[in-house]
């Protein structure tokens, strides 16, 4: 075994596999970018070393500088995680240039599966079946939109080096081709520095099912069962689940099997996964083979009692597999949710700022958390921002989702947006609870999973008023004074969604408050606040939620489920009145990438005007309504801040 390990990753994989490297006694080194400088990963590392500035090109994909860096450190072998050099083929054959193990397949492998298109001939030989395409070498658009028309529609443009959902557009129509490639494109050789593409025909109500399989120097190849991750929105997986529901003896072993061929055929080594998609009638298809480990391992590693780092370390090592196909066994149901910083309400937007409050839930054998950041931690717009995998386990598929949602009620981030509420709604929602699960889940259900927020949530309001009351935080209320043997009033202004709430506080001499919300509905009660947990008594009730503060907000987490209210700022009405309904902002930083409206030239609501890169994904601005763009105030190229003033729109 390895004496020294470099970490040539970031954020949750880098502390998942410090963790495995620990437990085996194995020194390990971590590389940072300076946006990283004081990150948990870097904590963490017996030792770390500055690659460079935040963006990923001038650090994590340095291959040459990572591997002057494990010369100078000693280090013995480079683990890449996943992204990144993870699945370069260059950068594993550099590796055993240098006499440092990679700890992955070889470069042959990785070369070979490295190229969807590749890939796809090579599984087409060996007579794997595939989804009708064009998986060639030929780029040229017009060849390619000929293809899409040949195969018909809706067609998938699939980055043919991509992953991650980036560089993956869905066309509805021949007419739409056209800019859907061009901006596959850019997002793929942004993301990958390749732009290279292949067309299938789109599947309707496909799952996602993929194989884990994991393969030594000795010739063993073995599969360690499916994860099912049907659940997505813009080709990212949300929810992720082993074993796949549903999924029979048979079809296991003929999928687990047939992903073993894929393996053997490319001398693969180590751990990877085998990615299908399958029809409602069971016929499945292959779709591509990531070379590395993958963000959802933990849902396997819970049903096999399996640590799949330390798998991959020892066969790096060149010992054999731990364990034989007929050893392998299903013990229980594991789901995967993953913690992001995006804004469900306004189409996932990723968001970024600080961690001001950050409680996970409590780790124990059912539920895990594998996270890259602790509180006071920022996230940036450099990187993916994935807070945390929550990863839960239960006897059977019911009791995991019992405690998944338990787990999500129980966690606490506070400073950025969110999509825990969003995790919630979608593990209870009929289709996923009852395990009707395809690609196409959340689209169909976007309405219900996100619906309009209530327009008065009568228990968060009075928890709300509550705790501004103790805190003292009511500030556009005047002082409540001192009365000789009276009552008195006061109004707190809250605001609920963009919505004004006015609460009527009451307060008697004996300590209590009725509060009276706009429905002229009282409320009677008491409350005391320790730290963040208030404690309110109402209706015979001893009700308990965590009222946390940040800025002029106030976030009640109940069991149900979150609710931020905040008092109105004066000025915002005045700020708004300046620009009215034509002035659009950046919602996120990045970078402009295209202008789509020329100025002065009239468009139609939701045309759109402007496309912004952020997180290697692009997000298009569209017009609010009908009108023309009056000016732009940025260039092709030029970084954008969130809240910039990016264009204005006139509106007739």
């Amino acid at each position: 075994m390895f004496r020294s390990l470099l970490i040539a990753n970031r954020g949750e994989i880098a502390c998942r596999i410090i963790r495995t490297a620990r437990q085996l006694g194995i020194r390990t080194i971590a590389v940072y970018s300076d946006a990283d400088a004081n990150a948990r990963f870097v904590r963490l590392a017996d030792e770390a070393w500055r690659l460079g500035p935040a963006p990923a090109r001038d650090s994590y994909l340095r291959a040459e500088l990572i591997l002057d860096i494990a010369r100078q450190s000693g280090a013995e072998a480079i683990h890449p995680g996943y992204g990144f050099l993870s699945e370069n083929a260059e950068f594993a054959q550099a590796c055993a240039d240098a006499g440092v193990v990679f700890v992955g397949p070889p470069p042959s492998a990785i070369a070979a599966m490295g190229s969807k298109s590749a890939a796809k001939q090579l599984m087409e030989r060996a007579q794997v079946p595939l989804v009708p395409g064009y998986h060639g070498d030929e780029q040229d658009a017009d060849f390619l939109h000929r293809q899409a028309d040949q195969i018909d529609y809706p067609v998938l443009i699939k980055a043919s080096a991509g992953g991650g959902g980036k560089g993956m557009r869905i066309v509805e129509r021949s007419a739409d081709f056209p800019d859907a490639l061009a901006s596959c494109r850019r997002e793929a050789s942004a993301s990958f520095g390749d732009d290279r593409v292949l067309i299938e025909r789109y599947l309707q109500k496909p799952r996602h099912i993929e194989i884990q399989v994991f393969a030594d120097s000795q010739g063993h190849t073995v599969y360690l069962f499916e994860r099912d991750c049907s659940v997505q929105r813009r080709h990212q997986k949300v929810l992720e689940e082993a074993p796949a529901p549903g999924m029979s003896a048979e079809r296991r072993r003929d999928m687990g099997e047939a992903a073993c061929a894929a393996a053997r055929a490319v001398g693969y080594v180590g751990a990877g996964t085998v990615e299908f998609i399958a029809e409602p009638d069971g016929r499945f298809y292959f779709m591509e083979m990531n070379t590395r480990l993958q963000v959802e391992h933990p849902v396997t590693e819970m049903i096999t009692g399996q640590d799949l780092v330390a798998w991959q370390l020892r066969v790096a090592a060149g010992e054999p597999l731990p364990l034989s196909q007929e050893a392998l066994g299903i013990h229980g149901h594991a789901i995967e949710a993953r913690i992001y910083a995006e804004d469900p309400d306004r189409d996932f937007l990723p968001a970024t700022g600080q961690l001001v409050y950050l409680r996970p839930p409590a780790e124990s054998d059912s539920v895990r958390v594998d996270t890259g950041v602790q509180q006071g931690d920022a996230i940036t717009p450099y990187y993916d921002p994935m807070i945390a995998k929550l990863i839960v386990w239960g006897q059977d598929r019911a009791q995991a989702l019992a405690r998944l949602d338990s787990a999500l009620a129980d966690y606490r981030v506070l400073g950025v947006t969110t999509n825990i509420a969003f995790l919630r709604r979608l593990a209870a929602h009929p289709s996923f609870a009852q395990a009707d699960l395809d690609t196409g889940l959340i689209a169909r259900h976007h309405a219900e999973l996100l619906p309009p927020a209530s327009a008065q949530p009568a228990l968060p309001a009075l928890l709300a008023a509550a705790c501004w009351q103790l805190t003292g935080e009511a500030r556009h209320t005047a002082h409540p004074g001192w009365r000789l043997n009276a009552e008195w009033q006061r109004t707190l202004h809250l605001g609920y969604h963009g919505h004004p709430l006015a609460v009527r506080v009451t307060h008697h001499a004996d300590g209590r408050w009725t509060l009276t919300l706009p429905d002229n509905s009282q409320h009677v009660l008491s409350a005391e606040r320790h730290a963040s947990q208030l404690t309110v008594h109402l209706a015979g009730q001893r009700l308990h939620a965590d009222c946390l503060q940040h800025n002029d907000a106030l976030h009640i987490y109940l069991p149900e489920g979150l609710s931020v209210f905040t008092l109105p700022n004066p000025y915002a009405a005045e700020a708004d009145a300046q620009h009215g309904d034509t002035h659009l902002k950046a919602p996120m930083p990045g970078r402009v990438v295209a202008l789509l409206a020329p100025l002065g030239e009239p468009v139609e609501k939701g045309a759109p005007l402007m496309i912004l890169e952020a997180m290697k994904m692009e997000h298009t601005l569209v017009a609010p309504g009908p009108g023309h763009v009056a000016a732009f105030y940025f260039a092709v190229g030029e970084q954008v801040s969130e809240g910039s003033d990016l264009l204005d729109f006139v509106l007739p």
